[in-house]
């Protein structure tokens, strides 16, 4: 039987959503093993002068307690 935990990362990218996704997991896998999942909870980007200039992410990690 496993027992699973879920934490809250957030992220920013100045690419893309997709981008701050991977970059947020990429990141979290340093120290978080067994990562199972990755939903996103939230996107929103942020903008200057009517152009996006970042893009963020709001992740819940699953990942398998040892």
């Amino acid at each position: 039987m496993s027992v699973l935990k879920v934490i809250e990362v957030l992220s920013s990218s100045p690419t893309s959503w997709e981008d701050a996704a991977q970059k947020a997991v990429e990141k979290a896998s340093k120290s978080v093993k067994h990562i199972r999942s990755v939903y996103v909870q939230d996107q929103s980007a942020q903008v200057t002068n009517g152009s996006i200039t970042e893009y963020r992410v709001n992740l819940k990690l699953t990942f398998e307690i040892e």
